[in-house]
């Protein structure tokens, strides 16, 4: 394990192999030799550095979906606040967005969240940066910025209110902003909004997504929420093929940088689906270096074996319907 390092540039050999990553950090620049690697920046670097084609976007438009800043507040009792408190539903996204916009720090996200972690802490989710992609540092920069002047204003208004926010006070702010979405590596398949609505199964299914469709706006003119989805989806299977690189051999992906359209890639994205993909790719990636062959080239078999032991979450029986 090597922390507070970056990987920079990839190179590959005469047989269009992913040979050599180069990386940079306190150390200098340094180049590492692999029989296979894989690509878990969530944004796909690694991938667009070693020759891969990929998308990033919505297909038509090219936007992506906002970027977040979340942050961990204390202060505030559940039983005081549990009107305003609620994940999934509605109702408390809305009171706590009507609220903000009540005391002059309307949220850029058009339904501010908190989560309860436990006791008096919970995460709070309230801003949208819009329009910033992956690989644009300083806009990067300034949406981080803008995104934790938000976060204050918004806690330091409601503290102002008292009664039951007049202790509230934020504990930290994510070190990094959330970024959505960032590139899709080809892959040798790609997961489609066909599969979503069609519950797809695969025989070499690293997990099941029962995640539904989740677009967060692309363009704050037309709504500061989640879009409205195209199409209901159905629990769905990752293939393994999916995390596979097309162009460049002995390269996998593991998270929201795997090979998908815009729609699907709304649903995996998030966290459960990639540490399992993260352990398939891994495994894949083990059993190629082991013996000596290219990822692709892996039986399924020797790599559902390890993960049916790490409790791979693909169910037998039927599913029901997600929104």
């Amino acid at each position: 394990v090597r922390l507070l390092t970056r990987v920079v540039a990839a190179g590959r050999d005469s047989d269009n192999r992913l040979s050599v990553v180069i990386t940079e950090s306190k150390a200098g620049r340094e180049a590492w030799h692999a029989r296979a690697f894989i690509d878990a920046t969530g944004d796909g670097d690694l991938g667009a550095q070693a020759g891969c084609g990929f998308d990033m976007g919505h297909p038509e438009t090219g936007a992506v979906q906002p970027m977040s800043l979340m942050a961990l507040i204390g202060g505030i009792q559940f039983d005081a606040v549990e009107s305003y408190v609620g994940g999934s539903l509605r109702e408390p996204k809305e009171r706590l967005g009507a609220l903000m916009s009540e005391i002059g720090v309307a949220a850029s996200y058009g339904h501010p969240t908190l989560f309860r972690i436990r006791d008096d802490l919970f995460a709070l989710m309230s801003n949208h940066q819009y329009g910033v992609t992956c690989d644009e540092p300083d806009r990067i920069t300034q949406a981080t910025i803008s995104g934790r002047r938000e976060v204050h204003q918004q806690v330091a208004a409601l503290r102002q209110l008292g009664g039951v926010w007049s202790g509230i006070r934020i504990v930290s702010t994510a070190a990094q902003i959330g970024v959505r979405e960032g590139r899709r590596i080809h892959g040798r398949y790609e997961v489609t909004g066909k599969d979503l609505l069609e519950g797809a199964r695969f025989d070499d299914a690293v997990c099941r997504v029962t995640m539904g469709i989740d677009v967060h706006s692309t363009d704050p003119a037309k709504t500061k929420v989640v879009e409205a989805k195209p199409h209901r989806s159905q629990p769905y299977d990752i293939p393994l093929r999916s995390l596979i690189a097309r162009d460049v051999d002995g390269l996998l992906m593991a998270g929201r940088c795997i090979s998908g359209d815009f729609i699907a890639h709304s649903s995996y994205r998030v966290t459960g689906n990639a540490v399992a993909m993260g352990q398939a790719a891994g495994v894949c990636a083990a059993r190629a270096a082991l013996t000596g062959v290219l990822p692709h080239q892996v039986a399924w078999s020797d790599v559902k074996q390890p993960l049916d032991a790490l409790n791979r979450y693909v169910p037998t029986e039927e599913s029901v319907q997600v929104p």
